[in-house]
């Protein structure tokens, strides 16, 4: 009775982590690198996620003032310059000062630079002249000119522009868009186009060709239900953004920028034959080496955050192994992608240069969950995910795991990875938020980590910052994305008869739909909390020689808040405790 009795208070203290000794790690360097970051735009993806990414790999991230890169809906307060998009004035300016303060490494969204954000790049029909403080008056042209000339001026600097091809619609609830507007624009983006190929690509040519069917003839915007004016300004504001693209690609194939890179990401997309499809050639025609197009656009700056670390440390790739369970990764992952699912992830491995492999030959694995190819087979496909994921965790191989459902399982496959596998050993996951950008997401942060874990040097500030993104990500897409999301929405509807897209029109009670956000995530949260916070974490290990692990502290949320006033996605600061020697398992129980 005794040793029975002994045994339930081990193993109580084993659960409850009472007895896990706090790690002291060492300080940041004071002497971090800097780089000097132009995010897309304000939302989550573009700030704190891509902060966390780069601290975790011993960078510092600058970044302008908030409001200059902030993107405001329709009927929501304005920026301090006036408008609903960023300063471009501002943003030049302060890369410049950047420059001239000596830092080196610069990561530029050229749709924020160039356009004011990615959602008003959609929307700028013409080009706009941009007044400088002094009142100097540069052209977008100009500006563009004078950006790539100062920074290539500097052969020490390293340089990433980050470009995206104009999805197929604009933005809903922006410029004058509304839901039945984007339909329309969509239906009439993803009707094919005449295919033009060699020589044949040109500007002028996909211009030519934006108002054609893939037979020739003229496309009538009545048959979208479009005016002829709203068809007008759409492509208008397409050949406005493929000039500036065309013209970035030019004035980087020089000798003297050889020190840049471009990375193109393809917005909301389709498999059809698109209006995108000749300006996706096009601009992969002038890729030079190191460039890249990739699908998705919100992962841009994880990837290049991550590549620009590779690059550094002489990453010389890795050995992968990607297991797909759900059987439609000859599929896209969403309607808005334009490729099957593993056409994605193989160009996403050889964009970090790793090799594909068997798992017993493999460094590391890729686990991807599909969309269901038999819907009374779900539970089977992701419980054969999870056995895996759980022998890999034995075999202390690292693991990259990927959720592209799309939503089509619900709740149950998260619910089962937080009862059954320990969340916090993961190297990366990405579920949340489009299947375009999930694979982008997961394999940059993943990899970024596992080049850490060989060459980088591990402080708190690094270990925090790895274990804040995992668990934003997996905060966020248990628990926000199909369970509090869905509460909010409905509540905004029926509650306070307003619009979850833009809790400004009409202007509603903002401060209750914070409320229920924080009284949802609380509740919702505690499972996948204690998860983590009873997980073990791969750790660096200073002689490199062996594996290493460290366990993971307490983990507190707070600070929520809608970025965009909408309920589409949450900002939230997470706190962590201190990280512990590794938890222990007991009689074959979890962590739990």
């Amino acid at each position: 009775m005794k040793r029975q009795l002994l045994a339930l208070i081990l193993l109580c203290s084993l659960l409850t982590g009472c007895g896990a000794k706090p790690v002291t790690l060492a300080p940041a360097e004071d002497s971090a690198p800097a780089i000097a970051y132009v995010p897309l735009d304000d939302r989550p993806d573009n700030v704190e996620r891509v902060v966390y990414l780069a601290e975790s790999l011993g960078y510092t991230l600058l970044m302008p003032e908030a409001d200059d890169y902030r993107t405001r809906l329709s009927g929501q307060p304005l920026n301090e310059n006036g408008t609903q998009s960023g300063d471009r004035a501002d943003l030049y300016e302060w890369v410049l000062a950047q420059e001239a303060a000596g830092c080196d490494r610069f990561i530029l969204s050229m749709d924020q630079l160039l356009s004011g954000g990615l959602v008003n790049s959609r929307s700028m029909a013409a080009h706009e002249v941009i007044t400088l403080s002094d009142g100097t008056e540069l052209t977008e042209l100009e500006l563009l000119e004078s950006l790539i000339q100062t920074l290539a001026a500097d052969e020490n600097n390293r340089v990433w522009l980050l470009e995206s091809i104009m999805r197929l619609a604009p933005t809903v609830g922006y410029d004058h868009w509304d839901l039945e507007g984007y339909n329309a624009l969509r239906a009439y983006g993803m009707e094919g186009r005449p295919v033009l190929t060699g020589d044949a690509l040109s500007v002028e040519a996909i211009e030519a060709d934006y108002r054609l069917s893939g037979s020739g003839t003229l496309l009538d915007p009545a048959d979208f239900d479009l005016e002829q004016w709203e068809v007008d300004e759409y492509l208008s504001a397409r050949s406005r953004k493929l000039e500036l693209s065309s013209r970035m690609m030019e004035l980087v194939d020089q000798p003297e920028c050889a020190q840049f890179r471009v990375l193109i990401g393809i917005d909301d997309s389709s498999e059809e034959d698109s209006i995108q499809k000749n300006e996706i050639a096009y601009l992969r025609s002038l890729l030079r080496e190191g460039d890249a197009l990739l699908s998705g656009v919100d992962d841009l700056a994880f990837k290049a955050v991550a590549k620009l670390y590779l690059e550094e440390t002489n990453w010389s790739g890795a050995k992968v192994s990607v297991r797909y369970y759900g059987g439609m990764e000859d599929q896209p992952a969403c309607a808005y992608d334009y490729q099957p699912l593993e056409t994605i992830v193989a160009e996403h491995a050889d964009f970090f240069d790793l090799t594909l492999t068997s798992a017993a030959e493999a460094e590391l694995s890729v686990l991807v969950l599909t969309q269901p190819a038999d819907e009374t087979q779900k539970a089977a496909y992701y419980d054969q995910l999870i056995d895996d994921l759980n022998d890999c965790r034995q075999a202390k191989q690292p693991v990259i795991l990927i959720d592209a459902g799309n939503g089509l399982y619900g709740t149950d496959f998260h619910d089962a990875l937080t009862e059954r596998t320990e969340l916090g050993w993961l190297l990366s996951y990405a579920g949340f938020l489009d299947m375009a950008i999930v694979t982008g997401t997961a394999v940059s942060h993943g990899i970024a980590r596992y080049a850490f874990l060989q060459s980088g040097t591990p402080t708190t500030a690094t270990e925090s910052a790895f274990a804040k993104t995992l668990a934003d990500s997996v905060l966020k897409d248990f628990c926000y994305k199909n369970v509090v999301r869905e509460d909010i929405l409905a509540f905004v509807r029926n509650d306070l008869a307003g619009n979850p897209d833009n809790f400004w029109q009409p202007d509603i009670d903002r401060e209750a739909i914070l409320a229920r956000l924080e009284s949802g995530m609380e509740a919702e949260t505690a499972p996948v909390i204690e998860n983590l916070e009873h997980s073990n974490f791969i750790s660096a290990d200073s002689s490199r020689q062996s594996y290493a692990e460290l366990g993971w502290g307490s983990i507190t949320l707070g600070n929520y808040r809608f970025p965009w006033d909408r309920a589409f996605e949450i900002s939230m600061d997470i706190q962590l405790g201190d990280f512990t020697q590794p938890h222990q398992q007991f009689l074959g129980i979890y962590y739990r």
